[in-house]
């Protein structure tokens, strides 16, 4: 059983660690750079996909470590991506993952061959078959790009190619977008820029990193024994005592539940509009040259434009007539690893948790080496399950492209954790 996995960060090292765990041995990642880490590992080249140069984890450091491997006692609530980098290198040394590792070799097409088995293109020019593929490549590698790109005169970039404020010292900047990537790329240019702008085309729960003296997630875990609804009014009521009302800074405010939306995580963004240095903005109508029309009437002139505006779900490697998922509202996948037309085809962290990604791919491996082990087994009706499982995740959240991979952390947690037969305590705890 030969078993080949795509790219080897976060989800890539825990997929190697549980396969081996489950007595899998014929195993090969492959990894495009030259280490591992994946995103996490900083570049300042603006077409790699990497953190800024300051990004800090939006997790906590409690929720973000792998069951069997704790962080530091040193680190801080949440870690810096050199902390990050250093513990992921820390968990492959520890487990000896990198002897499973082929550095600098991209995988150029994938095509299925007879038997369920799989034929890589690679890089080096050579090929290579297997039994089993894992795709742990990431969902953050090709930005969607707005309409109206070409319409600017200025620069433009996309938050994917924003790294530093190089270039954005007494600029008059406009980022689109309020998510994590778009708040993020807002505070940070309001450091030098001129005058930075945040336009936002619908309301967005923009929530601090600590609660009640608690990080976030960790407030949020402590609520999970009530119901949906509470939790939703308890959060509500805390974010109220915290911040006030969204309004009072000039952002929209949600008609929703917190729990229904992908979550924002700053607390900068507060400080940084009360304090004058950044404008929120509503949706843009239009865009002319350099001026940018808003859809209140309103028009401002800018210098740069920042694209906070997601990205597409994209596989290059597979024929798009294979998989396409780029406008698709949801995806047909059981446990958001298991594919109906292809059994021998595994996902891994392709989700977009209200939490960490890398503690739910963690389990997702786990499962997917028991799976191939046989030490577990699927239902009879998983394929089935998997078209109704896409449906049931894409009606728990305001219908919007970035909410085509979203899950509820626990919720859907607990649903791994009902397939999985362990005995390791401190991996059962998280559920």
């Amino acid at each position: 059983m030969r078993i080949a996995i795509i790219g080897a960060g976060c989800s890539g090292l825990t997929a190697i660690k549980h396969l081996v765990e489950a007595d899998l041995k014929d195993i090969v990642c492959y990894e495009k750079s030259n280490q591992i880490g994946g995103n996490w590992v900083y570049t300042s080249t603006p077409s790699d996909s990497s953190v800024c140069r300051v990004t800090h984890t939006i997790s906590s450091k409690s929720m973000s470590q792998f069951s069997d491997f704790p962080m530091p006692d040193d680190y801080p609530d949440y870690p810096s991506h050199q902390q990050i980098l250093a513990y992921f290198q820390a968990y492959a040394r520890h487990f000896q993952l990198e002897k499973y590792i082929r550095f600098n070799v991209a995988i150029q097409h994938i095509k299925k061959i007879e038997n369920e088995r799989w034929r890589l293109s690679l890089s080096d020019g050579t090929q290579s078959e297997c039994d089993y593929l894992v795709i742990a490549n990431g969902h953050l590698a090709i930005p969607c790009h707005p309409d109206w790109k070409d319409n600017f005169s200025g620069k433009y970039l996309h938050a994917h190619d924003y790294k530093t404020n190089q270039g954005l010292e007494n600029q008059r900047v406009l980022v689109v977008g309020a998510g994590n990537s778009g708040c993020d790329c807002a505070v940070e240019a309001s450091r030098d820029a001129a005058c930075v702008d945040m336009s936002l085309r619908s309301a967005q729960y923009i929530i601090p990193k600590l609660i009640m003296g608690k990080p976030t997630d960790t407030f949020a875990a402590s609520l999970q024994w009530l119901p949906q609804s509470m939790q939703s009014w308890l959060q509500k009521i805390s974010l109220r005592i915290q911040i006030g009302r969204y309004r009072d800074y000039g952002l929209p405010e949600p008609d929703f539940s917190p729990t229904q939306a992908h979550p924002t995580i700053n607390s900068e963004i507060f400080n940084k509009i009360r304090h004058g240095k950044i404008c929120p903005r509503p949706g843009i109508q239009d865009i002319s040259g350099q001026t940018v029309h808003f859809s209140d009437g309103s028009s401002q002139k800018y210098d740069v434009i920042i694209a906070a505006t997601g990205y597409k779900i994209s596989f290059p490697f597979f024929d798009a007539k294979f998989i396409n998922w780029e406008d698709a509202a949801h995806i047909p996948l059981y446990l958001r690893i298991f594919h109906p037309d292809h059994p021998s085809l595994f996902f891994i962290g392709l989700i977009q948790p209200q939490g960490c990604i890398w503690t739910l791919a963690e389990a997702q491996s786990r499962l997917v080496g028991q799976w191939l082990s046989k030490t577990t087994q699927l239902p009879s009706d998983w394929r089935e399950q998997a078209l109704r499982e896409g449906e049931y995740w894409a009606h728990q959240f305001i219908a919007r492209p970035r909410h085509a991979l979203e899950v509820h952390y626990y919720p859907y947690l607990k649903s791994l954790r009902q397939k999985i037969k362990d005995t390791n305590q401190s991996f059962l705890k998280r559920s």
